[in-house]
């Protein structure tokens, strides 16, 4: 969870506190992240207090053709997402939303407020991306002034707050992991409202309109990848095609060599083609074998290229919701892992939903954090002592690992000796930009892919659209490609849309030009980009 103002984690009671705050009906004990709930729910009748604001303010919606009211929505539970795209806690959330509209139906409507912490998520064509690249299928409200984030008083993403059929708040929640307090709260106002005859289980007519969301999968053969990792010793290129859940290896001209999982969504192991990965994010190679990050899997998965089959070495498939104790990766539960890198006997994670780095060894099998508390903040030291925010790229030179530490807009050095913790360039939660120059000037907005080579690092700076490097000697900042606006172009002055991952080999750099579905590769002397063409799928 993350608030809205800097250096501030807000805990205890949350929401509508300014209108007078409505608890929610029931549900087990909240903890920290929760409003209270009430303990005895018959013993406390519900009490309609606070009607709650209307959606007032939105700049655009999106998934619906006409913007809705809740007027438009009476007669309906209605579930108040506030969210920002770039916010892991926020997706954590996105598969509790779906199991609660496929339980409710009739019953339930579920309103996303996209309120954007960093400038490129007002844009709203950014947001469309993520409603696709997340499979969001509810109406989705561009609230980029954030007039409605503070007409319901909210402080942190994400939010939910639940309204009742005839317009008053029922409670509010921040945080991840209340899908138990929700749906029982939800079926408890259904119960309730549809033995007054206040339930409506007519459909909504705003929402019978078809999508304007525009679905790109016909016009390449990836689908929003997010990593790319070049081999220069086997010369293959291997390729997070994230939302076909698979992995492509191909050689340096992109003709593809196998197809690693069967493109369904699922945690299997087995042969090619018939394994199932959910959204799988960076690579690594090691040992003769290629190691994946299965991001919504919440495991670490091995791929031997050989025999062609796929085992899962940790993760269970639940995600870890604490930090995480050391323990056999078989047996220990991840959370979100989004990058690897290799370094000796060991494989590092970036661990983007505890907002650490964890190691597993690969003598004993068994996975530990490695560094960084979990709590999510800018802080350098000592392994646990340290602090990240929602590391998601990882490179290494074989003496340090660099990490693409997103939230914080940050490039951090980790030392693998001693796991301390130093920050090359970023200042904090909200502290971010598009400026090159020395360390302590230099900004990025939300970078995601960082790559090593020579005494440099190339660097996804994802939300500014740009790929940049930086001079570990010098200790500078520099933009490299791209225009720092969307697009597509190819050539001497190209642009990209939201890159994510990046790797070196031969003399290349190729990258994962995530929302524009396309592994891009720059000639680093001439800095020339050419899109690679897929061939034999």
């Amino acid at each position: 969870m993350e608030s809205r103002h800097a250096n501030q984690i807000l805990i205890g009671v949350l929401g509508l506190a300014a209108l007078g705050l409505v608890y929610f009906l029931s549900g087990p004990a909240a903890g920290p992240d929760k409003i209270r709930a009430i303990a005895e729910p018959a013993a406390v009748p519900y009490q309609q207090t606070v009607r709650a604001p209307d959606f007032t303010g939105a700049i655009g919606w999106l998934n619906v053709k006409q913007p809705l009211s809740l007027d438009d929505l009476k007669g309906k539970i209605v579930l108040v997402d506030f969210w920002t795209y770039c916010c892991i806690n926020c997706m954590h959330v996105i598969p509790d939303l779906k199991k609660l509209e496929a339980k409710y139906p009739k019953e339930l409507v579920v309103i996303g407020v996209h309120s954007a912490k960093f400038q490129n998520e007002k844009e709203a064509e950014n947001i469309r991306n993520a409603i696709l690249r997340y499979g969001i299928e509810h109406p989705v409200a561009n609230d980029a002034n954030f007039a409605i984030w503070r007409a319901y008083d909210i402080h942190a993403w994400p939010t939910l707050v639940l309204i009742d059929p005839e317009g008053f708040v029922a409670g509010t929640v921040s945080g991840e992991g209340n899908y138990e307090m929700l749906d029982h709260s939800i079926e408890r106002l259904a119960s309730e409202f549809r033995s007054k005859g206040k339930l409506s289980d007519q459909p909504i007519a705003k929402l019978q309109t078809p999508s304007t969301i525009h679905d790109p999968r016909s016009t390449t053969p990836l689908l929003f990848p997010g990593k790319v990792l070049a081999d220069e010793t086997s010369k293959r290129l291997f390729i997070a095609d994230s939302n076909h859940n698979r992995i492509l290896v191909s050689n340096m001209k992109g003709k593809i060599l196998m197809i690693i999982g069967s493109g369904s969504e699922g945690l299997k192991d087995g042969g090619f083609g018939e394994s199932e990965f959910n959204h799988p994010q960076g690579m690594a190679l090691k040992g003769g074998m290629l190691w994946i990050a299965d991001t919504e899997n919440h495991a670490l998965r091995q791929v031997d290229l050989a025999a062609k089959t796929v085992r899962t070495l940790a993760g269970t498939g639940r995600q870890n919701g604490g930090r995480g104790p050391a323990g056999l990766g078989s047996e220990t539960d991840l959370n979100s892992p989004w990058d690897l890198a290799a370094a000796e006997d060991r494989i590092y994670i970036a661990m983007a939903g505890s907002h650490q780095i964890w190691s597993y060894d690969l003598r004993s099998g068994r996975a530990k954090p490695f560094a960084g508390s979990g709590r999510e903040q800018i802080q350098d030291g000592q392994g646990p002592e340290a602090s990240l925010a929602q590391p998601s790229g990882l490179a290494t030179d074989g003496k340090r690992l660099y990490v693409a530490d997103s939230e914080v807009s940050a490039i951090r050095g980790v030392s693998l000796e001693t796991g301390s913790v130093e920050t090359l360039i970023g200042k904090g939660l909200f502290e971010f930009g598009d400026r090159d120059g020395p360390f302590e000037k230099a900004r990025l907005q939300h970078p995601l892919g960082v790559a090593w080579r020579d005494g440099k690092l190339f660097v996804a700076d994802t939300y500014n659209h740009r790929v940049k490097i930086i001079d570990l000697k010098k200790k500078t900042s520099a933009a490299f490609l791209g225009t720092g606006r969307p697009g597509r172009e190819d050539g001497f002055k190209p642009s990209f849309n939201e890159p994510g991952g990046l790797s070196v080999a031969g003399g290349r750099l190729y990258i994962a030009d995530t929302n524009n579905h396309l592994i891009r590769v720059a000639d680093l002397k001439t800095g020339r980009v050419k899109t690679l063409k897929l061939t034999g799928l």
